[in-house]
Parts: structure tokens; sequence; C-alpha cells
């Protein structure tokens, strides 16, 4: 019999707490049920009552590309997540995410353009109108979410800053302070947190960066005040807390692929016939389900994205 190690042991093979601890609940329910599980059903995180929630945005219209797939709770969208800087596991970066301060927020801009500088998040929010849009989330470890998230498109903001001829990839940096995230005493990576798009991907409109989720302010565990939003690719490509956006000619490494690049690679589009070098990516399952579901190519979002990498070896260029 083998027996994995469990460093071995992705994520996506590991019962969800709120899953076990009702997991009498769940066997009365499934030998009344012929048809199973809804979705969401066995989320055992108490609701939070509104006013305990971030305050709402103003002004959010639906945007386009969404799914129409059952939302993930928003008590599990913001209790489960993968934010290292606030701590390695799951639950942590909900329990300490209070020490993040996400006002004020400076965001620097440079490289390969036409206007770079330090902006004021405010000020980089001004002219862009807020958009809802539901995207699926696929995590590299095999759980996944749908989440209503709050921002706009990534290529709008980047047009105001004048990429030069250049410019073909952008570069991404998170907060690096110790006081405000208190997991970079961790040296499980080497800080700070960096990722990065080819230039083509950043502009695409599916591409977007988030300010919020269900129509409240980001809270600090989902990578407040602002984060970056790429559906079609694995969730680390979703860099949180950005303080540095930098364009440049060459590609830059991002902190997985540069701890473990036969594990990680620059582009990490989903897809389901590569597989982790220790577990399959062909199975996920969405947090608050309890059966696995087939991984979608792209996420789901092939029709809008498949061009761009045409002519690829999507194996080799991972």
């Amino acid at each position: 019999m083998i027996i994995k190690r469990a460093t071995d042991i992705p994520y996506a093979e590991v019962t969800d707490e709120k899953l076990y601890w009702r997991r009498r609940e769940f066997m009365r329910a499934f030998s009344g049920a012929a048809l199973g599980l809804a979705a969401g059903a066995v989320s055992g995180a108490p609701a939070l009552a509104a006013d305990q929630r971030p305050p709402r945005l103003a002004g959010v219209s639906k945007g386009p590309f969404g799914t129409t797939e059952p939302l993930t709770p928003y008590e599990d969208v913001t209790t489960y997540n993968n934010f290292y800087e606030l701590g390695t596991d799951k639950a942590s970066p909900a329990r300490v995410g209070g020490t993040l301060r996400p006002r004020p927020w400076t965001v620097r801009v440079e490289g390969d353009v036409g206007k770079p500088g330090d902006y004021a998040l405010d000020d980089l929010l001004k002219p862009h109108p807020l958009e809802e849009r539901i995207y699926r989330l696929r995590c590299v470890e095999g759980w996944s979410m749908v989440i209503p998230w709050v921002g706009f498109p990534l290529g709008d903001l980047l047009k105001r800053f004048e990429p030069t001829s250049r410019a073909k990839f952008v570069e991404f940096t998170t907060l690096n302070d110790k006081r405000q995230l208190p997991g970079l005493n961790d040296p499980v990576l080497r800080w700070p947190y960096r990722e990065g798009l080819r230039l083509d991907e950043a502009m695409h409109p599916l591409t977007i960066l988030a300010v919020g989720l269900y129509g409240v302010v980001l809270p600090s565990q989902s990578g407040a005040p602002l984060r970056l939003v790429v559906p079609w690719k694995y969730g680390f490509k979703s860099i949180k807390s950005i303080v540095r956006i930098r364009l440049a000619a060459s590609q830059p490494v991002s902190s997985w692929e540069e701890e473990s690049p036969r594990e990680y690679g620059f582009y990490a589009n989903v897809n389901p016939a590569v597989d982790h070098p220790r577990w399959s990516q062909a199975k996920e399952r969405r947090v608050g389900e309890f059966f696995k579901r087939d991984t979608l190519m792209f996420n789901g979002y092939g029709a809008q994205v498949a061009a761009m990498y045409a002519g690829m070896d999507l194996r080799r260029n991972y």
C-alpha cells in the first residue's frame, strides 16, 4: 500500500474542516436525497450580518463575461484563503488580516511607460466605473470558488500610463511590510511576492483589478485594497495587495516560479491535461461542495482566451 506523505497531499484531497464537522448532518441528508447535495448546502460558516461586512461599494454595474454558476457563499470566500503574507494555512488570513492597513495606499508605476510615478489609489480608481463580474477561481491545490468580483479592466488602467513599444510584459509586486503582513516572517518564499503577465494577457478584457467582492470593499484577507483577477489562470497568478506595476521588455520571474520552476510555470493557465508534479489537475472540488467535478480547460474561458496561445506547446509552457 502506498501512503502519501503529508507534503504530497494537495488541498484538493483534504476534507474542508467545515465539511468534517458537519459529516453526520451530511450523511443524514445524503441518505434522504437521491440527487445528493445542492451547491453550498454543507457550508458551516455562520452568516455575517450586513453591518459586520466591509462597506458597500457605490455605483457598481453588471459587467460582461460572468458565469451563471451558483456563487460560493461570502463566508467561505472570506475565510478560506491563500494569502501567505498573512499565514500559510487557509484560516490565518481572515484571523490576522486586521493588521493590514489598506488606506492610504500608493501604487508605483515604472518601467517602459510614458507616465511613470507614484499614484494614490483613489486617483487610480476615479476614472474607472466599477463592474461586478462573476468569475470562477481555480487554485492549483485543487479547490475552486465562484466569486462576484467588483473591479475594472486592467487594460484600461495600463493605457493611462502609455506603455512604450518596448513593453511586452507587466510585473506586479505585493506590499512588503512585516508590521502589516506578519507572514513575511516565514521564509517560505523570497519576499516580496511578485507575479507577471504578458502584455496581451494583461490587456485582455477578462483581466481585472478587483477592489471588492459581493458588492462590498475587498477584505484584507482577499487582497485589499487592490488585487489582480485573471480567471483563466490558477489562483496564485492573481496577486494581492499590489503596490508596484512595472512594464518591461523581458519576461519577469514570478515568486512561485522562482521557488519551484518544475511545479509552477510563468503562464499557469488552468489545464486539466497538465498535472502538477505531485498531483493531478484533472478534477477540482468547489468549496462548499462534497463531490469533485472535472476541471475545465482555461477554467472554462477558452472561447475568450485560447487564441492568445495558438501554436504554443501548453505542456511545455505551463
